[in-house]
């Protein structure tokens, strides 16, 4: 347990979770000196069915995805509310929304059973919020990849985390990875601190942050204390399944914990049953429609190029009850994996006659999990 009189440890289990689309705040260029500079704030509301190509972090710091209610849609606004020099806001007028919430720190790319608990306990004690880092890979030089949740299906995800964060949906806060890159641990805790008004954190035990990962969680709690943040440190969630040692040799970071790193691995092997322990949920592909005519359709098949992807597949194969998710109807089917199609084969007659006859912006895909149904490999 790690000790601080602002700053208690928790060590907490999980349980698992379900499902609901997305709207951005983003704001501001956070500088690594200790103020912002060229602070601007873009205000898109998402329509729930509209594309996901746009919903990317641009050249802001800081990127505040914000919930909004399930039932309502909005149509798309952009607006630039302010620029630089003389129309600055003031720093208590930045970013209010996060004064006073509690940020959990991680990297949220398959928002799994174990960044689910991290919000939990965020809740517990605030506004929830998930801090992540954009841009990574780019600054960093690894090789691109598909996302695991696509862009314009993580606010479904985190609605239907609602339920267990006491009635409210955690929000996230996506901060440009080159714009603080640099920072030591100290310069990171009083960004958080002083500029974005956060009251405190909730972190896993094998947390690491600052320049070339210099502090761990006991330098958190210390710095917190500090500048007078409440800081709370997870134990982490941990597989059951326990799968391969193989994952563990490859991956020194691996101890048995919920990773992204194993979900990438289950998908990789077809395994959607254990894809779906880990998210705690069924795993939704999504399909962009917005060229139909590179689309093929028959009473009961549909066929898109991988290339309208917006997330990670599974591996090449044959999956058994699966869902294609069209406005509000759910349509059950098997969907085939090759090497450049997706093929959605419905079990009734004339079910995708009219998908491409409808405007529609995206399709959803999620693919089941019985206990008995396996992966026929191609």
């Amino acid at each position: 347990m790690l000790s601080g009189s602002r700053c208690i440890s928790q060590h907490c289990n999980f349980h698992c979770s379900a499902h609901q689309f997305s709207t951005i705040l983003a704001a501001s260029t956070l500088t690594s000196n200790s103020s912002f500079k060229n602070f601007r704030i873009r205000l898109r509301n998402r329509n729930s069915n509209s594309s996901c190509l746009s919903n990317k972090v641009c050249d802001f710091g800081v990127n505040c995805v914000q919930p909004k209610s399930s039932d309502t849609q909005s149509s798309l606004l952009s607006e630039t509310l302010s620029q630089s020099g003389t129309d600055e806001e003031p720093p208590s007028e930045r970013l209010p929304i996060l004064t006073g919430g509690i940020v959990a720190l991680g990297k949220f790319d398959a928002l799994h059973i174990g960044h689910r608990e991290l919000a939990i306990q965020a809740a517990k004690r605030g506004i929830p919020f998930l801090l992540s880092f954009v841009g990574m890979a780019e600054v960093l030089g690894w090789e691109p990849r598909a996302p695991i949740v696509a862009e314009c299906d993580r606010k479904r995800i985190l609605s239907s985390w609602a339920p267990y964060c006491g009635s409210i949906m955690p929000r996230e806060l996506q901060i440009d990875f080159s714009k603080v890159r640099y920072l030591t641990p100290c310069q990171f805790v009083e960004k958080l601190s002083k500029e974005l008004g956060v009251r405190g954190v909730v972190a896993g035990e094998n947390y690491r942050f600052g320049y070339r990962a210099a502090g761990d969680a006991s330098d958190l709690v210390k710095l917190c204390e500090e500048y007078g943040l409440e800081a709370y440190i997870i134990n982490s969630v941990m597989d059951t399944n326990q799968i391969s040692g193989d994952l563990n040799s490859k991956d020194g970071k691996e101890r048995g914990q919920v990773s992204s790193t194993r979900v990438r691995y289950a998908l990789h092997k077809g395994d959607m049953k254990y894809v779906s322990e880990l998210l705690g949920r069924n795993h939704r592909l999504i399909l962009m429609m917005e060229d139909q005519e590179r689309f093929t359709s028959e009473r009961n098949r549909l066929s898109a190029p991988k290339s309208c992807l917006l997330n990670l597949a599974p591996k090449e194969g044959l999956y058994e009850n699966c869902s294609v998710l069209i406005d509000k109807n759910v349509i059950p089917c098997r969907v085939i994996v090759d090497t450049t199609y997706i093929h959605l084969e419905s079990y009734e007659v004339a079910s995708f006659s009219c998908v491409t006859s409808q405007d529609l912006k995206i399709l959803g895909i999620d693919f089941g999990s019985p206990e008995l149904e396996g992966v026929q490999i191609l």
